[in-house]
């Protein structure tokens, strides 16, 4: 152990520890340590001068050797330690990236509809005005009833815009508080038509009291997004089902249709991902852009909600909310 590049050997093992798997690493700081403790005892002396090689004492040798053990071993923890952290800070930089990213996307989308809302709003005066002069100088039949429908359609068309507008009156305590049946209810009301019913119930522990909820508006336009989309793929039902216990609230939105399709289960939830029929294939008519999953489960996510799509398995799809009942349970009175 005389020889001065005997350290060289700590040189793998730190590498190791920075770029390999642990099982690896141990497996290498091992035979280093091995090797540096056969050539303490089998070492040979060290050439010096002609007739007069540098023997260095026993004890000497194996100092040396459980010096560059114990350096091997630290040197290899601390690499370990390092390549960790690193690993860990990139992950929440691609985590932030990914946040940000999403924020931005958000933002944009924001503003978008602000336009949208602002843009609208005369068309759909123009178009109401033009169906009620339709039903009102048709004859009945066929005719004054389409005319209606398209009246109908652009007042909702307008409603929805004008809530879009409008912030609810922050003092208002009765409408800042809503109960699960309730909020259920709202959701499920306007939604149904002739060819598929949209049915809600409320599930929980007997001895449990009904939690009276905040009303983030958030909550309602996910909903109802969801519920949509449930509807352009649903059979016969869609079932909103409420459920809440001492820990969690939650909502399922389920429908009998095919489910969710395998290649893009996995990616629910980002922008302009879809396998909704467009146009005039929609049952509901609306163009599929995959963006309404994504704002939906976006502004969940703002009021602490944890979002999860499935398919159930006796068919058909699931889209599956969960709140911590402090995030999203009103506070007493």
């Amino acid at each position: 152990m005389a020889d001065p590049f005997a350290a060289v050997v700590v040189v793998p093992v730190m590498l190791a520890a920075s770029s390999l798997k642990g099982r690896d690493t141990l497996i290498l700081a091992g035979l280093a340590v091995a090797t540096v403790l056969a050539l303490a005892a089998i070492s040979q002396p060290l050439p010096w001068t002609p007739g007069s090689p540098l023997i260095l004492p026993s004890l000497y040798r194996w100092a040396a050797a459980v010096a560059l053990a114990a350096a091997a071993v630290v040197t290899a923890a601390y690499a370990r330690r390092a390549a960790a952290e690193s690993a860990r800070m990139e992950l929440a930089l691609h985590a932030a990236e990914g946040v940000l990213a999403r924020e931005q996307r958000m933002s944009a989308l924001g503003g978008l509809a602000a336009a949208a809302a602002h843009e609208l709003g005369t068309p759909l005066a123009t178009i109401a005005i033009v169906a009620k002069e339709m039903a009102r100088d048709s004859p009945p039949g066929a005719m004054r009833e389409d005319a209606e429908l398209v009246s109908s359609q652009a007042q909702r068309c307008r409603d929805i815009l004008r809530r879009l507008a409008e912030a609810p009156d922050a003092g208002d305590r009765v409408y800042a508080r809503v109960n699960l049946a309730q909020l259920l209810e709202e959701a499920a009301g306007p939604e149904s038509d002739d060819e598929v019913r949209v049915e809600w119930s409320v599930m929980a522990p007997s001895d449990t009291d009904p939690p009276d909820l905040i009303r983030y508006p958030e909550v309602g336009h996910a909903l109802t997004s969801f519920i949509e989309n449930a509807m352009d793929f649903a059979k016969t039902e869609v079932r909103l089902v409420g459920r809440y216990d001492y820990e969690s609230i939650a909502i399922e939105v389920r429908d009998d249709g095919p489910g969710f399709a395998p290649d893009i289960l996995a990616k629910l939830g980002e922008p302009y991902v879809t396998s909704r029929p467009s146009g005039e294939q929609s049952p509901s008519g609306h163009l599929g852009m995959g963006l309404g999953f994504f704002i939906a489960k976006t502004l969940l996510e703002r009021t602490g909600a944890a979002v999860d799509f499935h398919n159930a398995r006796n068919g058909g799809a699931v889209v599956a909310i969960r709140w911590p009942r402090e995030s999203i349970e009103a506070p007493p009175d």
